[in-house]
């Protein structure tokens, strides 16, 4: 290079503001782009890595550069060049310089040699000049970089020494090169030349000679990466000129020696199709765009090494575009070199391109590291796993066209892993800058010489798709290389056979890779029959034709062999080529690669190409450079076709090794370059050596149309397979392999060792009915005889005439039996080995294990079932009508299956059986033998395989193993376990597991006879960028065996099969795809009606999963649009079928299928194209499929992205919860009345303790109001009570305490909790129950205030007196006061005594206080029962008018009378049974009514006031809404009974408010109340009299008659508030959170003390049963005095200081007086204190102390007031203090547990719905109905029958509500609608109470005067332990 200053110069001055300007770019971009020149070596790249700080980082960089040579040094100028175009801030390394630019024209342009050709030369010039061994070259200025494109002669087996080498040495010297064109436009090319005489030292010298004519390509090395954005430069017309091509003649000549910089490789690249050239240019080669600069400079820089242009070698020249070479590059002349300047460096370039040819394969690996480097794999630290690939990515989720290199692996496993035939397209995404746009937009405008530069952007910037497959193949492991290659075959990719040597020395077999793939074909042979082969593809025997090419073709051998596999009209491009996506780039690493293909015919003579099979095989690269691979080819093919350009002496050398082979060879020549004579002289010496003849030639040449060739050659080959020939499979293939030192890719000890186990187990198979009849015995008849009977336990079908509980315990014995005998068995031998396999602590030998398994069991299985189908077709034929042996092998055929999963399914029945025998206490927990099997199979679901969800031939779950499976893989996955789950469902062979294995990239079974049986599960792990987004660790993929399956269709119960399948996996779903391969909806019927069904059921439950349409087999783009009816009348048919449905369910209610989800006809249809491109087996993955099917995986996850936003998704305990749930109550077919998990039962136990919290809180501020309102009313004046609306006030306290909880209600369900919707359903349930509690609190608080005002108006005329009367006293007290003190001496105590007595009787005799009147209340009440029966009729009147008093009336004496029950309804019942049992209703009916009446009675009878006439009226109402009950209209009683009743009720209640009325009168006879006040006034007038301070004294009074009773009074109000928060703080909350946890506690308690007799008041007195419960309970918590008198302390403290307060008040307001002073005082605490009127008179009386000094005093004497009445409050029986106060603790926690008081029907267990105003009651447990009285009418023994039992049973009941006539309990909603009893959801569900009936079995007969019970023996040996455990899963307490 002529330069004014060196590069070193150049470096030196500019790196101060270079070092400024790289400070804006990233120094990790800087360091790789430099890196990609390969400017640094490894330790100075890592060195340079680790400096954190940037600028000290340039530094050393640009020291590093400046010890480098000159070429490097130029090298990195040209990088910092490429560096401007990626970053357009910064500018020329010349504006950087200190001392000014450097002269621009003087940089180097051209970077590699050139070398010329004699344009226009004759063909025999040329030859002249090759034998003479002289070529033309011109050199460049020294670079000593090796190049990297460099590669061996021999890959795979140098030690294989090629054919007749001597041909090739010595006098050989110059032989033409036979790949050369003889076109005056093309100069051969030599890659082996013959060495030369004076050169004996080397053994072989590579000539090389390009021509700049028309075609000819430059590509130059080391160019950055980052300059990517221009494009390969092709030039047209460029041509030396004579002058100089005879300078290089002259150089040549004398020199002898080639001058390249890069060492030529000695291999050529590729052929034309590239599959032709390899990519000549050097590590992650870059370019410059053009168009910046000058125009000279752009046109230089077009040709320099900046623009990384490709230079092919002479294989690449096969498409007439010009013979390159790599390293070499076209020069123009006005570049301004000079031979001369070349010159300098001949001698040094020459001994750099000896010492690379001396190491070849030192230059592939530094290829492979290259792309390596490109696709961003060398920093990679683990190979592809099949786990990374298929976890869930935010990447995995997006279309995109990949942007850089390093995308391609990416793009290539997803695309292919989803069949996308795109996958092989290395094409990249280009954004161009703002800058460029506007370059390009300026340049359009211009016509220049730059017209001539064709763009070729992939050569530079994207690797050949060749490149990729290898790279991604080495980078992968064998696990994910099978799966891509399984993949690839759906796609009709031809798969790599032989992968060229790349990690090591030697070539590899992908047998390994290829044991997945299997095919199905019709010979023509079966073609009649309509049979088919079904054959595993690597054991497959069958011709193979193999291609190769021999130097160089002007045509793309692999888009040939596409031509001729594809059928017309069909055609696929098996092989890449050329034309294809990035085909035109280079190849790098793939030369030497050969892919295998084949053809199967279809069995239509007509279309196929072939009558059988075919096998294909093609060789990249040149033959010749690839002698191993071309060895390998000619000993397994049955012929192969060798493409030539022509036949010479060094092909014939080679060809004429192979007179040995036995392989047919044919010649496919193109007739070009005018060496036919040559071609055929040597033809005609080959004749005798490969036994050649005249068909074995085939001529192409530019005139030969193609397709007529292809026809021609498809006929030869039609030919040779007609003829005996080898047959070779892949399997068999590695024998070859073998010997040819091709390592086989399963040729490693895990790999051999796991399939020497698997053999050890598969070898045993012959017949797979009897191998798995033997050898898995646990699933056979057990297992299946397993199903059926806990199917009928809880169905119950075949009862007939036995007692349902007996029946189920004779059901739960087989069960036993069943286990008992799969427990005996033992492991057989393939068992053992199997578990031996699978639980291999090395992860990679137990997938290896599972793989042979699966191989070697398919190929079984198919090998089975097509001998069976051949059967079948013979029985028919022949047999006709005997149906047995056809339907024989029909049941044959049906359980040919054998895979994996059969041997999963017998370990997990190993362990089910075992897992019993530990349960029911037969089998030591110490001698368990299977335990660890669910943390095998956890382990393998956690690693991709699937689990068997549904056992398919048993239609069962093996709950157990399922349960504790997950429960381990939740345990490994620390509880990280949260996933979404989709299904997919749909009519079988509608391609549902291919829809799914497409969408996600599994491997659900999808071959002929291996349809999905039963249901399976695969896991696939979220990655760590999708999680939070996700708000899930998992997805859980579901795939369903298909609905109306034809073997099932004969069945009976194959709807209901279905409908079982449909139910479970739609439940267990987040996402449902309904699939549907036919666009007809109409044709759906069936499954439709399925689906809706399911979810009807879910909707009801509160799960609502999404449901997508999907309509398979629609291409046209129309579909959508054209199919809107379609959708239309797809709803019509939903909303039908789901009205069916709901009619089925026994759903009264009108609903559609808009009602039960979420559904858009628009959004939620979707179509896709059928599967297939073509016509099977021939046709490959159409790629509108795996489109639609990604754009539909793309919208599930953004549905799931939404979904996670609103709920929460389960995780591994919650989905184990809902798969037993769910299948408890498919079992149970009555889904939705019996339908509850502990998910839900948690969810609504949580919200119903949450709303009891809301309701305390409300009741308690309503307590609080009203507590407060009836201490104002008693305050209030007449005047006050009139004037007050409370009534509005009362409104305006409700409507804020319903509107809040109203809102906590809508928060809650908004707040995200986990499982919510679960419990959506029962929303409304408590927004009727708030409504309800409003209802309640405003009747509660309207007759509290109502009757306070009422006894404040009542006392209001005996206060008026009272205040007459003390007006009189105080006067008479006043006059007697003056008159003693007339007195002339001092009277002593005893005669002011005397004399004030006196006084008082005066004045009491003169105002005679009027005397309250003493009723008889009897007498009013019997007034109000006579005018209510007035109405009645004679007969009533007459029993009222013979009735005794009503004080001879007491509730507990009434008695049930037979005249009580119409006779009519004695007559009907002809047994004593029934009589006694509806006497007994009767009798339940008067006992609860008197209660609930006596607790009225009591109500009032609390009350301050006198009787009021009311209160009788009240009670008659209560008893009339009684009995005008439905329940009680239906008891047929008489108006006797109503009369009795009404008398004893109301002869109670006449007794207690005769007894409330006298304790009025005693408390406010006004002459009782005056000698109340007595003392008081004799204190004031002594006082006054003696003339003493009576200031403290009377504070004292005003203390102990005001504040004392008014203290304890507010004490009392508040403390029972204070006592129901003090215990719901406190650790005995949880028994009152809710109804549930309130049984939980009370059972439990029970089961402890083992007392009948709290047993029996439980169960026939709940009621009162739970109260004194409660009463027990607050004692207990209260046991210890001290803390209820700290809560007392703490009210009484609060209010003392509010009080202190107040006194305080009053002496800044100016009161001069006490009376003023007390009603200001009074005033202020009037809502808080009820304080004494007459009291406060006297403390007024002749007061005149200072209003200051007496609230001193009386603040004084609060602290002692405090103490004494704490110590009265101390001194109190608790439980009479309890029952004295106005908020009664036990009456409102009795209100949060007690509910809704309705009791089951027929076991009489009480409700425990939340709320007050649910629609529908349920308990958690039923109890055995004997312990609720019921009997055998003959026997008179206990009943011991559950009815959760009988519901599920074919039993009938017949009482009162039937009319005594006989009723399923199946239907026994048709009486009860609103109960919902569910059947057990276990079979230790009930054990609690069947414990407790055993234990108590004589003690309940003798108290039911009954005959015990004739208990089941099961049930004899249920311990208290697992009675406990029962309730404790019941109530979901574990």
């Amino acid at each position: 290079m002529a330069s004014a200053e060196k590069p070193s110069d150049i470096v030196q001055k500019a790196r101060g503001k270079l070092t400024e300007a790289l400070l804006q770019i990233e120094t990790d971009l800087i360091l790789d782009v430099v890196d990609s020149h390969l400017l640094l070596t490894q330790g100075e790249y890592f060195s340079l890595s680790c400096t954190k700080d940037p600028q000290e980082l340039l530094q050393n960089l640009f020291d590093t550069v400046l010890k480098k040579r000159e070429s490097a040094q130029e090298q990195f100028l040209d990088c910092l060049e490429n560096l401007r175009h990626a970053f357009p801030s910064l500018l020329p390394v010349s504006e950087y310089l200190e001392n000014g630019p450097v002269n621009p024209t003087n940089k180097l342009q051209i970077t590699s040699n050139t070398m010329f050709s004699e344009k226009g030369s004759s063909t025999e010039n040329k030859a002249q000049n090759l034998n003479s061994g002289t070529s033309f070259m011109v050199p460049k200025t020294e670079n000593t970089d090796k190049n990297p494109d460099a590669s061996a002669s021999s890959e795979a087996g140098r030690d294989i020494e090629k054919p007749d080498a001597a041909l090739l040495s010595g006098d050989m010297c110059g032989v033409r090169n036979p790949d050369a064109m003889d076109n005056g436009n093309r100069v051969e090319n030599v890659d082996e030349a013959a060495s030369c005489p004076e050169k004996e030292d080397r053994d072989e010298n590579v000539e090389v000679s390009v021509s700049l004519e028309a075609g000819s390509e430059v590509e130059s090395p080391n160019v950055s990466p980052s300059s990517r954005t221009g494009s390969g430069i092709e030039m047209l017309g460029a041509s030396a000129s004579k002058e100089k091509e005879s300078e290089a003649k002259g150089l040549d000549a004398s020199g002898g020696q080639s001058g390249t910089p890069f060492p030529v490789r000695m291999e050529t690249a590729e052929s034309p199709d590239h599959e032709a050239g390899r990519d000549a240019e050097g590590p992650d080669a870059g370019m410059v765009p053009s168009g910046t600069g000058n125009k000279d400079e752009d046109r230089n820089v077009a040709l320099s090494s900046s623009q990384g242009s490709g230079v092919k070698n002479r294989d690449a020249a096969e498409d007439g575009t010009g013979v390159e070479d790599p390293g070499v590059a076209a020069a123009c002349p006005e570049r301004g070199y000079s031979l001369e300047q070349s010159l300098e460096q001949k001698a040094e370039v020459q001994q750099e391109l000896e010492q690379e040819e001396k190491h070849p394969a030192k230059e592939r690996e530094k290829a492979i590291k290259d792309v390596f480097r490109k696709l961003k794999l060398q920093k990679k630290k683990s190979k592809f796993s099949l786990q990374e690939v298929l976890e869930i990515s935010s990447g995995s989720l997006k279309e995109s066209i990949p942007c850089a290199v390093g995308d391609l692996p990416w793009h290539f496993l997803r695309k292919v892993l989803a069949l996308n035939v795109t996958a092989r397209s290395t094409s990249l995404e280009k954004e161009a800058s703002d800058d460029q746009k506007t370059r390009e937009e300026e340049e359009e405008n211009m016509i220049d010489d730059s017209i001539f530069c064709t763009v070729r952007t992939d050569e530079s910037i994207s690797v050949n798709p060749l490149d990729v497959l290898c790279a991604v193949l080495l980078y992968s492991e064998s696990f994910l290389q099978r799966e891509i290659l399984f993949k690839m075959s759906m796609c009709q990719f031809a798969l790599p056979l032989l992968l060229p040597p790349l990690e090591t020395s030697q070539c590899t077999l992908m047998l390994w890779a290829m044991r997945d793939v299997v095919k199905k074909w019709r010979p023509h042979s079966l073609a009649d029959s309509r049979g088919f082969r079904e054959e595993s593809l690597v054991l497959t025997s069958m011709p193979t034709i193999s291609f190769v090419r021999m130097g160089s073709l002007s045509f793309s051998k692999s888009k040939f062999l596409n031509e001729f596999l594809s059928p017309s009209q069909q055609h696929h491009d098996f092989f890449v080529h050329r034309d294809i996506e990035g085909g035109n780039i280079p190849r790098r690493i793939a030369d030497g690669f050969v892919e295998i293909t084949w053809y199967f015919p279809g069995g239509q003579k007509s279309l196929d190409l072939f009558p059988e099979p075919l096998a294909v095989a093609n060789l990249h690269g040149d033959a010749e450079a690839h002698w191993v691979q071309f060895s390998f080819l000619s000993e397994i093919s049955s012929a192969i076709f060798i493409f030539a350009e022509h036949i010479g002496i060094r092909e014939y050398a080679l060809l004429s090794s192979l007179k040995e082979s036995s392989t047919k060879y044919y010649f496919i020549l193109e007739n070009r370059g005018g060496k036919v004579n040559e071609t055929l002289n040597f033809l005609k010496k080959l004749v005798p050596v490969l036994h050649l003849s005249k068909s074995h030639i085939l001529v192409k040449n530019s005139m030969t149309n193609t397709a007529e060739f292809v026809e021609q050659l498809r006929s030869t080959i039609g030919r040779i397979i007609n003829c005996p020939l080898k047959c070779v499979s892949i399997q068999e293939m590695a024998t070859v392999a073998h010997e040819l030192t091709i390592q086989v890719d399963e040729d490693f000890k895990e790999c051999q060792d796991a399939r020497n186990c698997a053999l050890e187990i598969t070898r045993d198979v012959r017949d797979v009915a009897d191998y798995k009849k033997d050898m898995l015995k646990l699933q056979g008849d057990l297992w299946k005889n397993l199903a059926k009977v806990e199917k009928e336990l809880c169905r119950m079908d075949r009862q007939g005439d036995m007692p349902s509980e007996k029946y189920r315990s004779e059901l739960t014995g087989k069960l036993m039996v069943l286990r008992q005998q799969q427990n005996e068995c033992d492991l057989t031998i393939g068992l053992i080995n199997f578990i031996h396999g699978i639980k291999d602590s090395q992860s990679a030998k137990k997938h290896y294990f599972l793989k042979w398994m699966k191989f070697n069991l398919d190929c079984i299985a198919r090998a089975n079932l097509s001998k069976l189908r051949a059967e079948y077709k013979e029985k028919c034929k022949h047999l006709g009508g005997e149906v047995r042996k056809i339907a024989e092998v029909d049941q044959l055929i049906s359980s040919s299956s054998l895979g994996v999963e059969h041997f999963m399914r017998e370990l997990g029945q190993f362990y089910e059986a075992e897992y019993l025998m530990v349960k029911e206490g037969k089998l030591n927990k110490n001698k368990r033998q299977f335990a660890h099997f669910p943390s095998i199979a956890a382990d393998l679901l956690l690693e991709g395989f699937p689990l068997e969800l549904i056992d398919g031939d048993a239609s069962n779950i093996p709950l157990q193993w399922i349960t504790d499976v997950l429960t381990v893989l939740n345990s490994k996955l620390r509880s990280r376990s949260r996933m979404f789950v989709i299904t997919v469902l749909g009519v079988q062979s509608t391609g549902k597991s291919t829809l799914l294995n497409t969408m996600f990239g599994l491997q659900f079974a999808v071959s002929s006879g291996r349809c999905t049986r039963g249901a399976f599960m695969t896991l696939l792990k979220v990655r760590e960028n999708l999680i939070h987004e996700l708000g899930c660790d998992f997805i859980l993929v579901i795939d369903t065996e298909g609905l109306k399956a034809p073997e099932l269709a004969k069945l009976e119960d194959s709807y209901q099969h279905d409908n079982e399948l449909a139910t479970l996996v739609i439940g267990l779903s987040d996402i449902t795809i309904v699939n549907m391969a036919m666009e007809n909806a109409t044709e759906m019927k069936d499954i439709l009606q399925i689906v809706t069904h399911a979810f009807l059921r879910m909707e009801r439950i509160g799960q609502k999963p999404n449901c997508q349409f999907v309509h398979q087999n629609i291409s046209d783009v129309s579909a959508h649009d054209q199919n809107m009816r379609d959708r239309k009348h797809l709803l019509e048919q939903l909303n039908n079928m789901t009205q069916a449905a709901a009619k089925m369910e026994k759903l009264d209610k009108d609903i559609k299928f808009s009602d039960i989800m979420d559904y858009d006809p628009e959004i939620h249809n979707w179509y896709i194209p059928g599967l297939w491109h073509g016509v099977p087996p021939m046709a490959s993955v159409n790629r509108g499929y795996s489109e639609k099917v990604f754009e539909l995986k793309k919208y599930l996850f953004e549905f799931l992205r939404e979904r996670s936003e609103k709920r929460s998704p389960k995780d591994i305990p919650q989905f184990i919860e809902w798969i037993k749930s769910l299948w408890n109550a498919v079992k149970h077919e009555n889904f939705i009345f019996s339908f509850r998990n502990s998910l839900i039962a948690e969810a609504y136990n949580q919200l119903s303790a949450k709303y009891s919290e809301w309701d305390w809180g409300f009741r308690r501020e309503m307590h609080l109001w009203v507590s407060e309102q009836e201490t104002f009313i008693q305050n209030a004046s007449p005047d006050e009570l009139d004037c007050w609306n409370w009534q509005l006030e009362l409104q305006e306290k409700l409507l804020p305490g319903e509107q809040q909880i109203l809102e906590n209600l809508n928060k809650y369900f908004e707040n995200g909790a986990s499982n919510l919707h679960l419990v959506e359903r029962y929303r409304e349930d408590f927004v009727r129950s708030t409504k309800s509690l409003k209802s309640e609190l405003e009747s509660y608080s309207y007759n509290k205030c109502k009757d306070s005002i009422h006894i404040k108006k009542g006392c209001q005329r005996i206060d008026t007196l009272q205040t007459e009367y003390l007006k009189v006293i105080e006067g008479k007290v006043d006059r007697l006061l003056e008159e003693c003190r007339k007195e002339e001496r001092r009277l002593d105590n005893e005669e002011l005594r005397r004399e004030f007595e006196r006084m008082w009787t005066e004045t009491l005799s003169e105002i005679s206080p009027i005397r309250l009147e003493k009723r008889q209340i009897c007498v009013d009440v019997e007034r109000c029962l006579r005018k209510d029966l007035s109405h009645r009729g004679s007969s009533v009147n007459l029993k009222v008018q013979g009735a005794k008093s009503l004080l001879n009336y007491r509730m507990i004496t009434f008695q049930m009378k037979p005249e009580y029950i119409k006779s009519s309804l004695w007559n009907k019942m002809k047994c004593m049974f029934s009589k006694k049992e509806h006497s007994n209703k009767a009798e339940e009916v008067a006992n609860s009514l008197m209660s609930k009446c006596m607790v009225y009675i009591d109500e009032k009878a609390s009350c301050r006031g006198d009787y009021d006439e009311t209160y009788c009226g009240e009670l008659l109402h209560m008893i009339n809404q009684k009995l005008q009950q439905d329940e009680v209209q239906k008891l047929h009683t008489t108006s006797c009974f109503e009369v009795d009743l009404k008398l004893h009720i109301l002869g109670e209640a006449a007794h207690v408010f005769q007894n409330k009325h006298e304790d009025f009168i005693k408390e406010n006879d006004p002459q009782i109340r005056l000698e109340k006040l007595k003392p008081q006034y004799f204190s004031i007038f002594r006082n006054h009299y003696l003339e003493r301070d009576a200031q403290q004294n009377r504070a004292k009074d005003f203390c102990d008659q005001c504040l004392h009773p008014a203290l304890v009074d507010y004490v009392n109000k508040k403390l029972g508030i204070e006592i129901v928060d003090d215990i719901l703080s406190g650790t005995q909350s949880i028994g009152y959170t809710s109804r549930s946890f309130f049984q939980f506690t009370v059972l439990k308690e029970l089961l402890e003390e083992r007392n009948v007799n709290n047993y029996v008041k439980y169960i026939g007195s709940y009621e009162e049963f739970v109260k004194s419960w409660i009463m027990r309970e607050i004692l207990g918590h209260y046991a210890d005095k001290q803390h209820l008198l700290n809560l007392e302390k703490d009210i009484l403290s609060a209010i003392i200081k509010k009080t202190v307060e107040m006194l305080k008040y009053p002496q800044h307001e100016g009161c001069n007086t006490i009376s003023e002073f007390l009603a200001i005082f009074c005033k202020a605490m009037q809502k808080d204190l009820v304080i004494s009127k007459d009291s406060l008179v006297g403390i007024q009386f002749k007061n005149i102390t200072d209003p200051g000094q007496f609230s001193v005093c009386v603040a004084s004497f609060l602290p002692d007031l405090e103490k004494q009445i704490l110590s009265e409050f101390d001194d109190l029986d608790i439980e009479l203090k309890l029952s004295k106060l106005p908020v009664k603790p036990q009456d409102e926690f009795f209100k949060r547990v007690f509910g809704c008081r309705k009791q089951c029907p027929f076991c009489k267990v009480p409700c425990e719905a939340g709320g007050s105003a649910h629609k529908a009651h349920f308990a958690s447990v039923h109890r055995p109905q004997g312990l609720g009285r019921c009997r055998e009418k003959d026997s008179q023994k206990l009943v011991y029958s559950l009815c959760s039992t009988d519901v599920a049973s074919q039993c009938r009941f017949k009482n009162l509500e039937t009319g005594w006539e006989w009723h399923p309990y199946k239907d026994y909603r048709v009486y009860y609608p609103d109960w919902c009893i569910q059947p057990d959801p276990s079979i230790n569900a009930s054990d609690y109470w069947k414990f407790v009936f055993k234990e108590f079995n004589h003690d309940f007969a003798y108290y039911y005067k009954a005959k015990p019970a004739d208990l089941p023996e099961d049930w004899k040996s249920i311990t208290e332990e697992q009675a406990l455990e029962a309730l404790m899963e019941t109530y979901n307490m574990q």
